[in-house]
């Protein structure tokens, strides 16, 4: 669950790859044998179709210690298109792209959902750092080994952060950004980094209990489907039944967390900014001021939304997606075709 998290944990990211041969492997009702059991109580069709395809792809980041088996969500197929690549936001996992990952496959559209080193389903049971750096370094390999190409990079809340810290370290990666409800003005961790390790865990323990995620939920959306706060909040908190989640989340709260607020005058790609009207959790005016900070940016607002469009509204967010991106890569019939 993304930016009130933070605030709340606050307060209280080469060389060649060697050739590697992935056996998928799927346990009982079709989900990977590392998707905590647990998945097998959500109800939410599209985040059990999205579980299944979850793989881990080994990246290397450092060549004693091996690669890191890092999870995704691949497409099908690679295009000739620009790769439109989903990050998520704070302390949450590729599932939030339940609902917009499909409509952007069935646009065509080359999608990858990945998780950020340190959350989602990635095997961390050598315990690597993951603070700012070894975040956006695992990431870069990914694009290196995997992607490709100059990428599309999409990211929400904390995950915002996520791409400038990105971009600002490796322009060249990426053609254009999209940012939802971003979360790029706090400046890193705040006093958390300075808190003993003891009370850190603490803090994060409270992070994963369900009274806090539930809280944060319901304050994450303008309005969540009746029946459906339980099932959306076991969602976003499902990587936190990994055993290496609490010192996943520590290291990255004592290293001091993003802190991109010099960074975002600096980016020079075209850029999306998307905001929920409705977000209690960011000022809508930060998203004024994110746009007068970027070089080329256009600002979209969805009414009656909240903090995280992609679930509440995720066939506008969609459109506009597919809208921004390049005329030859998405033709109006495509966009059309999903939108009916």
């Amino acid at each position: 669950m993304p930016p009130l998290l933070t605030s709340m944990a606050t307060s209280c990211v080469s060389g060649m790859l060697p050739r590697f041969r992935i056996k998928v492997l799927v346990m009982a009702g079709g989900f990977p044998p590392f998707v905590p059991k647990e998945v097998e109580r959500i109800k939410d069709t599209h985040a059990i179709a999205l579980a299944k395809r979850i793989e881990r792809v080994p990246v290397m980041i450092d060549s004693e210690k091996g690669a890191i088996m890092s999870s995704c969500v691949r497409p099908l197929h690679q295009n000739s298109n620009e790769p439109v690549v989903l990050l998520h936001g704070f302390d949450s996992s590729c599932l939030e792209w339940r609902y917009v990952y499909p409509l952007l496959e069935d646009a065509g559209v080359e999608a990858w959902a990945i998780d950020i080193l340190g959350w989602g389903f990635s095997d961390l049971e050598t315990l690597p750092p993951c603070d700012v750096a070894t975040k956006r370094k695992n990431l870069y390999q990914l694009w290196k080994s995997y992607i490709k190409k100059p990428m599309v990079l999409v990211g929400p809340s904390l995950g915002a952060a996520v791409a400038i810290d990105f971009v600002a370290n490796y322009p060249d990666a990426v053609s254009k950004l999209v940012f939802l409800d971003a979360s790029v003005y706090a400046e890193g961790a705040g006093d958390m980094a300075k808190l003993p390790r003891f009370f850190a865990y603490a803090g994060v323990f409270v992070l994963k209990s369900l009274p806090l995620r539930l809280y944060a939920t319901n304050l994450a959306f303008d309005k969540v489907p009746k029946g459906s706060l339980l099932d959306w909040t076991n969602v976003g908190r499902l990587h936190c039944r990994l055993p290496w989640w609490e010192d996943a989340t520590v290291d990255f709260m004592i290293d001091g967390g993003y802190n991109v607020v010099n960074l975002i005058k600096q980016v020079k790609q075209k850029t999306l900014v998307i905001w929920g009207e409705g977000d209690r959790i960011i000022d809508k005016q930060l998203a004024i001021k994110l746009c007068n900070d970027l070089q080329d940016s256009v600002l979209h607002m969805i009414p009656e939304c909240g903090h995280i469009p992609h679930v509440e509204k995720p066939e506008k967010v969609t459109e506009l997606i597919l809208s921004f991106l390049a005329r030859e890569n998405v033709t109006q019939e495509q966009l059309q075709k999903v939108l009916n």
